[in-house]
């Protein structure tokens, strides 16, 4: 050993964040209908009349191949449209630089409770100007802040498990989504039932029943599974309030897809069954260890059908961010590689 000094000189090469610290570090607002900082202002979210945020339904049509015959759908989807439009581009790092470099040294942020900037949450969702771009080489970067694949993953279990288990305050199901699919989609059987003074809501083909959840939860519970494979999910399940509770990352990993399969196995309709057995095997490929060009290409192909599929299932109210976010996972594994290794 000489035990002489030198310069030691490191280079970022991406960030890798859940979705809230991702507007952090971008300098994009992940709130809002702007939220995907992949398809900006280009998305087609929409703020619902009863659930009062914005929702991505009806935001994955226009990334179908052009003669799809999902596109020309004006029934499933959102009731009386066809899809026209295409995909927007994803901007390069340098074209992004050079949008960040039109706004000149203004400083973003809120000033008296307003943004500085007229539009804002309209046409951009910039909140700053993130000091990554300060490094010389960061425009010259095909990926710069990556999706956390396992919080997407968590936050899209969450809400399959809470809808299809009816979970009291969790579920998607509730009185103002069922408002909202009368006022967007054509579904006769999902709508409010008025009887004089009394309101029914009618149970969906993708909710469980009472006696039905049990076993599931019963089930749970009986689990067993290999040493350091997932922890004891047995001691999460209360079966007198057919809850799970403290559901952790790897937790919803491993359930999302492994078990979410054998569940609701003859419990739910085949239409429904099929597409989350779709959007499970979505998830336990794009984990892969080993993925080649050809596979991705057909991940990338097979997810945004998956998701219209969804569409024709849930309700509006459904699909927020996360429920968007797999469309641009593919994208990220082109030039980052395999997930575990970001």
């Amino acid at each position: 050993m000489r035990k002489q000094n030198f310069i030691m000189r490191a280079a970022l090469m991406w960030t890798i964040n859940d979705f809230p610290a991702y507007g952090m570090v971008s300098g994009w607002s992940t709130h809002g209908k702007l939220a995907c900082q992949y398809c900006m202002e280009n998305n087609k979210a929409f703020t619902l009349t009863n659930g009062g945020k914005a929702f991505f339904f009806y935001c994955h049509r226009h990334f179908l191949p052009p003669n799809h015959r999902y596109r020309k759908n004006k029934n499933d989807f959102f009731v009386g449209r066809v899809e026209k439009d295409v995909a927007p581009p994803r901007l390069s790092g340098e074209e992004l630089f050079d949008v960040m470099s039109e706004y000149g040294d203004i400083v973003f942020g809120l000033q008296s409770g307003k943004q500085k900037f007229h539009g804002f949450g309209l046409i951009y969702n910039w909140v700053k100007r993130s000091i990554f771009w300060e490094l010389p080489y960061w425009k010259t970067n095909l990926l710069r802040h990556n999706l956390n694949v396992m919080h997407i993953e968590k936050n899209v279990f969450k809400n399959i498990f809470n809808t299809v288990m009816d979970v009291k305050g969790k579920t998607k199901d509730n009185i103002k989504a069922i408002m909202d699919v009368a006022v967007f989609c054509n579904r006769k059987n999902m709508e409010l039932v008025y009887d004089g003074s009394r309101v029914a809501k009618p149970r969906a083909s993708f909710v469980l029943e009472k006696n039905t959840q049990l076993l599931v939860y019963k089930w749970l519970k009986s689990l067993r599974f290999p040493e350091g494979h997932a922890s004891n999910i047995s001691r999460l399940v209360n079966t007198e309030e057919c809850r799970l509770y403290g559901m952790k990352s790897h937790d919803c990993h491993v359930f999302m897809q492994t078990l979410i399969l054998l569940a609701f196995h003859d419990l739910l309709p085949n239409g429904i069954w099929d597409a989350l057995t779709e959007i499970s095997h979505f998830f336990r490929d794009i984990c892969f260890s080993k993925l080649n060009d050809d596979h991705i290409e057909r991940l990338e192909t097979n997810i945004i059908e998956t998701i219209c599929k969804l569409e024709m299932i849930f309700l509006p109210l459904f699909f927020d961010s996360m429920e968007h976010l797999p469309v641009h996972l593919p994208f990220e594994v082109k030039f980052g590689r395999p997930v575990q290794y970001r």
